[in-house]
C-alpha cells in the first residue's frame, strides 16, 4: 500500500496528476481491505506468510488530514491532503526535510495539533507547509 501511495505522490509532483485527481485516490488506499471470515471475523489483505499486522495505529479513525503545500519559485507545484494513516510515507518523501523536522511534525500529529507544523521558505520563493487539518 505505501508503495501506491509513493506512486501517487510521484505523480503529482510530476505533474502528471492533480492534486485534486489524487485525493480520492489517496482516500481509496487509506482503507485497509476487508473480507469476512466463514466465523463472521473480519480479515485485513496481507501477503502469504507474512506476519500479522500490528494494531492500526491510534490515527486510524482520527478525522485529521496532514496536508503538504510545496512551492518552486513563488509558484504552488504541490498541494495534498493526506489521511494520517499515510503521514510517516509522505513525510518521508518530502525532499529536504530534516530529521529533526520530521520528529516535530510526527509529535505534533501525535499530540492532536491542529494547524500550521512547518513552514519553510528560501529566498527564491521555494517552500514547504505542512500543517494538520
Amino acid at each position: 500500500m505505501r508503495d501506491e501511495l509513493a506512486i501517487v505522490l510521484r505523480l503529482v509532483a510530476d505533474g502528471r496528476l492533480s492534486p485534486e485527481d489524487a485525493a480520492p485516490l489517496i482516500d481509496a488506499l487509506s482503507r485497509p481491505a476487508e473480507r469476512s471470515t466463514s466465523s463472521g471475523h473480519v480479515e485485513r489483505d496481507r501477503e502469504p506468510g507474512s506476519p500479522p499486522p500490528p494494531p492500526p495505529p491510534p490515527s486510524v479513525n482520527d478525522p485529521r488530514q496532514l496536508r503538504i503545500r510545496v512551492s518552486e519559485r513563488g509558484r504552488q507545484v504541490v498541494n495534498l491532503r493526506i489521511p494520517l494513516t499515510f503521514a510517516d510515507t509522505a513525510l518521508r518523501m518530502v525532499p529536504g526535510l530534516s530529521d529533526e523536522q520530521g520528529s516535530r511534525i510526527r509529535a505534533a500529529i501525535a499530540g492532536k495539533t491542529i494547524g500550521t507544523i512547518l513552514d519553510v521558505e528560501d529566498e527564491d520563493g521555494d517552500g514547504v507547509v505542512i500543517s494538520v487539518e
